[in-house]
C-alpha cells in the first residue's frame, strides 16, 4: 500500500489560528474595546517552560488575544501561587488562564491543588477535576478539554474518516493526554481500549486499532509492524535520542517508529510538526471560546450584579426594621460583582470590607464614569433628605435602569448618632445597610483619626514641656541618642535640618547654634490651633485646663476638645489621593506658630511617620451595599462647616474607574449648595482633578415654606399646621431659596436637576408648583421623588433626568483663582454664593490674613465656616437674603488638608447632648446580639 498521508500540525494549526483571528475581529467589531484575555502563570524559570510560553504568547499576539505572562520566582510557596490564581479568577479581563507545568519551585507545592484552584470557566487547559469530570460524563459542550487531546481530535477530523463505530486504542493513561483522549473518543462513539507500557499484549492491542493515539513518553516504543494497515496514527510523543549527525548531538522522535509506521498507516502525524503545534492552537481556540461564553452571559462594561427586590410596606416601618428585614448579599459577592479582585478586598465580617488602593492602580487606564453630586437647598434643622435621595438615585440607576452605579457617602459621626440627629445611612427604603454597622464603628476609621489627632496634641504639649525644662544639649542628647556609640539622624530629622537650611547628616558636625535651632521648636502656646478630639457629644469638654498635675511643673494652659470629625486629619483623609499624598499632607499640618512667627508643623514635631502608620488602614475606602444591592463606598466624614463636608477623593476615583465610561458615581455634599456644593467644586474638585457632570439639588415643600416665612421647624417638636396644609403662596415665596441655589450650581457651569423629595403632607399642587418654578429658574429638569416610601422605583424619573442631563455639555469652572488675595476670595464667595453686599474682617481675622500670607499660605482655597441654616451668617435670615455684610471673626488654616477656613458667626464644634438623646431607645438583645431601637 502507498505510504501514509502526513497530518501536518503546522498546516492545520495555521488554518485554526486564521479562523480564530477572524472571530476575534468580529468580537471587537461587535463590542468595541473588547479583547479575549489569556494569562499564563509560571513558577520558576525552566528553559523548556520558557520555550513553550513564548510559543503561546506569539500565537496569542498573532490572533489578537491579550496575553499576560505572570512569572513567580522559584522561591514562591503554594500560598503565593494560590493567591495569584485567586486574583486571576476574579479578573473579568482574563477569560482563560493556564498554570504552566511543571511547577519549578524550591518549596513543596501540590500540583493537583493548584490546577483545581483555577476557576473551571477559565480553565482553558481543561486540567481541573470539574472539567475532567464533565468530560468523563460526556458534557463536552460545558467544559474545557485538555489542549493536546483536543488537537488530536482536530487532526483526526482532518482525515475525513468517521470516528463513530471505529476501534480506537490509546497508549498512555496520563491525566493530560491519555485519560481525556479516551473520553473524547468514547463520546465520539468509538470503541476505546486504553493501554500503557505495562500492557502485556500491547502489540496485539495496537494491531486492532483503526485509530491509534500514542502518548506513552517512550522513544519509538510502538513498532511499525504492530500497526493495522490503513490505521490513523497520532503520535503525541516528544523524546530526545542521541544523533551524532546533529549539531546538538540529539534529535527529536515520537513514541512511534515513524519510518516503518508510515508504510502501514493511512494517515500519520510527524514528530516534530504534528501534535505540538495543534496543542498551542487549541489553547488559543479554548481562550476564544471562553471569551465568547463570557460575551453570551455578560455585556462588556456591564456588571453581572444581583439586585434585591424590596417588599414595600404601608405605613413605612422604622429604618432599623427595614434594614434588619433585608437579606444582605455577602460583601465579597458585591466586590466580585463590581469587578474588584479578591486580593483588593479586605473583609470585615460578612457585611463590610475595605478596598485596597492597588485597585486604583490596576484600573488607571479605565475611562471614568459620569460624576454626579447631590446637594440641597438651605435645609431645616431636620434635613431635607440628601442622603436618602443619594441612595434612592443609585438604587434607581442600578436596580431599575441596570446601569453600573456607585454611591460614595460620608461615614457618620458617633456624636449625632447618639445625639438627636440620628444616622446618615439614608432612610425608609433608601438605606445603606446594615445601617447599625454604618452608623456605629464601621471599620474603625474615626477611631484611627481620634488616635492620630490626640497623638499630635500630646506631642505638642510634651515638646513645650521638655523645651522649658532642659538645656539645648540635653534635648539634643535625647532627640539624637547614641546607640552603641553611634549617633544617627532619622529621616524626619534630616527633613527638619533641610528645612532649617542645615545641609549636614553627621550629628557630631552641628555647631552649638545649629543644635539650638534644631532642638527648639519654641512654640508660642497662645498660637496653638490643634485641639484634642473625641467622637462623642460632651459639652463639658468645650473648654478645659490641661497640665494641672504637679508633674507638669506649673505648665498649664486652656485647651478644648472638638468632635473627631472636625479634626484636620479627617479632612486630610478625605482629600488625599493615595498613601504618599496622605503622608505628605499629614506632615504639612500646622499646629502652632513659633515665637518668631514661623509655622510649626507635625513634621517638625517628628510624628508624620507615626500618623501615617495609624492611618494606613483608614485610607482604604469601605465597601457596603444599599437595600437593593447596589454598591456603596463609605469613606471619611469631614464636617461641612469648618471642613469641606465631602466623602473621600479616593472612594470617588476608584468608583469612577469601576463603573466604566457609561456608569455613574453619585456622591453627596454636606449641608446646602452654598456650603457643601461650593466646597465640593472649589476644594475637592480642585485637588482631585475630577469634573462633575450633573448637580442634583434636593428640595422639600417643608423647607421652602419655611423660607417663605413659615414658623420655625424644630427637631423633636411636631410641625406647625402651616406645614401640614396646602399653602401655595407661602411655598412660592420660599422658592426664592431654590432659585438662588439653582443659580449657585449653574455658576459653575454644571446642569442642575432638582429632586423634589415628596412627603405625605405635600399636595399635588404644591409639588407641581416647585417643579414648575425650578424649571423657570434654570434647572435642566425637576422631578417629584417618592423614593423614601418606594425605594429606587420612586426615583426612576429622577434617574432618567440625570441620565439625560449627563449627556449635555458640562462647562465646569471654578469660582475663583487661588492666586487671588485671601480677602478677595472670601469676598467672591460671600457676594456670588451667599448674596452679601460685602464682607467685614474683624481685627483677629485681619491679623490672620497678614500672618498666613506671610507664612506662604495665601494661595490656598477658602473653606467658609458658617451656619447651614441660612444663606447668610444669621440662621434666622431665610429665603435668599441680600444686601447684608458678612462678618469674618477669625480665619484658621488647615494647611495639610489644603485650605483656609474663615469663621462666620458663632459656631460650636463639640455639640452637646439633648435632654432626651437617641440612646434612650437603643438596646442590645443579649441572646441574639441584635441591636434594637436605633433610629
Amino acid at each position: 500500500m502507498a505510504p501514509a498521508e502526513i497530518l501536518s500540525g503546522k498546516i492545520v494549526s495555521a488554518e485554526v489560528r486564521e479562523r480564530l483571528k477572524q472571530q476575534v475581529v468580529e468580537m471587537k467589531e461587535k463590542f468595541p474595546g473588547f479583547r479575549p484575555g489569556l494569562a499564563i502563570l509560571q513558577v520558576g524559570n525552566r528553559d523548556d517552560s520558557n520555550l513553550y510560553i513564548n510559543m503561546k504568547l506569539k500565537a496569542a499576539a498573532e490572533i489578537g488575544i491579550s496575553a499576560n505572562h505572570i512569572k513567580l520566582p522559584n522561591t514562591a510557596t503554594e500560598t503565593d501561587v494560590l493567591k495569584c490564581i485567586a486574583s486571576l479568577n476574579g479578573d473579568s479581563a482574563v477569560h482563560g488562564f493556564i498554570v504552566q507545568l511543571p511547577l519549578d519551585s524550591d518549596k513543596p507545592i501540590n500540583t493537583e491543588k493548584i490546577t483545581n484552584a483555577v476557576a473551571p470557566e477559565k480553565d482553558v487547559d481543561g486540567l481541573s477535576s470539574i472539567n475532567a469530570g464533565k468530560l468523563s460524563r460526556g458534557d463536552l459542550g460545558d467544559c474545557f478539554i485538555p489542549c493536546t487531546p483536543k488537537g488530536c481530535m482536530e487532526l483526526i477530523r482532518q482525515t475525513g474518516i468517521q470516528v463513530a463505530g471505529k476501534r480506537a486504542v490509546v497508549v498512555g493513561r496520563s491525566k493530560i493526554v491519555g485519560a481525556p483522549m479516551h473520553d473524547l473518543l468514547l463520546w465520539n462513539h468509538a470503541t476505546v481500549t486504553v493501554c500503557h507500557s505495562k500492557t502485556l499484549t500491547l502489540a496485539e492491542e495496537v494491531g486492532k486499532a483503526d485509530i491509534l493515539v500514542v502518548a506513552a513518553g517512550k522513544a519509538e516504543m510502538v513498532k511499525g509492524e504492530w500497526i493495522k494497515p490503513g490505521a490513523i496514527v497520532i503520535d503525541c510523543g516528544i523524546n530526545h535520542v542521541p544523533d551524532s549527525t546533529k549539531a546538538s548531538g540529539k534529535r527529536v522522535v515520537g513514541d512511534v517508529a515513524y519510518s516503518t509506521a508510515k508504510e502501514r498507516a493511512s494517515y500519520i502525524t510527524p514528530v516534530p510538526g504534528g501534535v505540538g503545534p495543534m496543542t498551542v492552537a487549541m489553547l488559543m481556540q479554548s481562550t476564544v471560546e471562553s471569551a465568547q461564553r463570557f460575551l453570551e452571559k455578560f455585556q462588556p462594561g456591564k456588571w453581572n450584579i444581583q439586585y434585591n427586590q424590596l417588599i414595600l410596606k404601608t405605613p413605612v416601618p422604622s429604618d432599623i426594621e427595614i434594614s434588619q428585614s433585608c437579606i444582605l448579599k455577602p460583601i465579597d459577592q458585591v466586590a466580585k460583582e463590581v469587578g474588584l479582585l479578591p486580593d483588593e478586598v479586605e473583609l470585615y465580617g460578612q457585611t463590610k470590607a475595605k478596598v485596597h488602593l492597588s485597585a486604583l492602580k490596576r484600573l488607571k487606564n479605565q475611562p471614568d464614569g459620569k460624576y454626579i453630586v447631590v446637594t440641597g437647598i438651605t435645609p431645616t434643622p431636620l434635613g431635607e433628605g440628601k442622603s436618602t435621595t443619594t441612595v434612592g438615585l443609585v438604587q434607581a440607576l442600578g436596580a431599575h435602569l441596570h446601569q453600573n452605579v456607585f454611591a460614595c457617602v460620608r461615614q457618620p459621626s458617633q456624636g449625632p448618632t447618639f445625639g438627636i440627629k440620628g444616622g446618615a445611612a439614608g432612610g425608609g427604603y433608601c438605606q445603606v445597610i446594615p445601617m447599625e454597622e454604618f452608623n456605629l464603628h464601621l471599620t474603625g476609621d474615626i477611631h484611627a483619626i481620634t488616635a492620630a489627632n490626640n497623638l499630635v496634641a500630646a506631642a505638642i504639649d510634651t515638646r513645650i514641656f521638655h523645651e522649658l525644662t532642659q538645656t539645648d544639649q540635653a534635648l539634643y542628647d535625647r532627640l539624637v541618642p547614641s546607640v552603641n556609640g553611634v549617633r544617627k539622624f532619622s529621616g524626619i530629622q534630616i527633613r527638619r535640618l533641610q528645612k532649617l537650611g542645615i545641609n549636614k547628616t553627621d550629628p557630631m558636625a552641628l555647631t552649638k547654634e545649629e543644635v539650638s535651632l534644631f532642638v527648639r521648636l519654641d512654640i508660642d502656646p497662645g498660637t496653638i490651633t490643634w485641639q484634642r478630639v473625641l467622637d462623642t457629644n460632651d459639652r463639658f469638654l468645650r473648654k478645659i485646663t490641661i497640665g494641672q498635675s504637679p508633674t507638669e511643673k506649673g505648665f498649664s494652659r486652656t485647651a478644648q476638645f472638638d468632635i473627631t470629625v472636625s479634626s484636620e486629619i479627617m479632612a486630610v483623609l478625605a482629600l488625599s489621593d493615595g498613601l504618599d499624598d496622605m503622608k505628605k499632607r499629614l506632615g504639612r499640618m500646622v499646629v502652632a506658630s513659633s515665637k518668631r512667627g514661623e509655622p510649626v508643623t507635625t513634621d517638625d514635631l517628628g510624628v508624620t511617620g507615626a500618623l501615617a502608620v495609624l492611618m494606613k488602614d483608614a485610607v482604604k475606602p469601605n465597601l457596603m451595599q444599599t437595600l437593593e444591592g447596589t454598591p456603596v463606598f463609605v469613606h471619611a466624614g469631614p464636617f461641612a462647616n469648618i471642613a469641606h463636608g465631602n466623602s473621600s477623593v479616593l472612594a470617588d476615583k476608584i468608583a469612577l474607574k469601576l463603573v466604566g465610561e457609561e456608569g455613574f458615581v453619585v456622591t453627596e455634599a454636606g449641608f446646602g449648595a452654598d456650603i457643601g456644593m461650593e466646597k465640593f467644586f472649589n476644594i475637592k474638585c480642585r485637588y482631585s482633578g475630577l469634573r462633575p457632570h450633573v448637580v442634583v439639588l434636593v428640595a422639600t415643600v417643608r423647607a421652602l415654606k419655611m423660607h417663605g416665612g413659615g414658623p420655625a421647624v424644630t427637631a423633636g417638636v411636631p410641625l406647625p399646621k402651616e406645614y401640614m396644609e396646602e399653602n401655595l403662596q407661602l411655598l412660592a415665596k420660599g422658592c426664592s431659596n431654590l432659585n438662588k441655589q439653582i443659580q449657585n450650581a449653574r455658576m459653575f457651569g454644571v446642569p442642575v436637576v432638582v429632586a423634589v423629595n415628596a412627603f405625605k403632607t405635600d399636595t399635588k399642587a404644591e409639588l407641581a408648583l416647585v417643579v414648575q418654578l425650578a424649571k423657570e429658574a434654570g434647572a435642566f429638569d425637576a422631578v417629584e421623588c417618592t423614593h423614601w416610601a418606594e425605594g429606587g422605583k420612586g426615583a426612576v424619573a429622577l434617574a432618567q433626568a440625570v441620565q439625560r442631563a449627563s449627556q449635555t455639555p458640562s462647562n465646569f469652572t471654578f469660582l475663583y483663582n487661588v492666586e487671588l488675595p485671601v480677602i478677595d476670595k472670601i469676598r467672591l464667595i460671600a457676594q456670588q454664593i451667599y448674596g452679601a453686599s460685602d464682607i467685614e474682617l474683624l481685627p483677629e481675622a485681619q491679623e490672620k490674613v497678614t500672618l498666613y500670607t506671610k507664612q506662604g499660605f495665601g494661595n490656598l482655597p477658602i473653606c467658609m465656616a458658617k451656619t447651614h441654616l441660612s444663606l447668610s451668617h444669621d440662621p434666622e435670615k431665610k429665603g435668599a437674603p441680600t444686601g447684608f455684610v458678612l462678618p469674618i471673626r477669625d480665619i484658621r488654616a488647615s494647611v495639610g488638608a489644603g485650605f483656609l477656613y474663615p469663621l462666620v458667626g458663632t459656631m460650636t464644634t463639640m455639640p452637646g447632648l439633648p435632654t432626651r438623646p437617641c440612646f434612650y431607645d437603643i438596646d442590645l438583645d443579649p441572646v441574639s446580639g441584635e441591636i434594637n431601637g436605633l433610629f
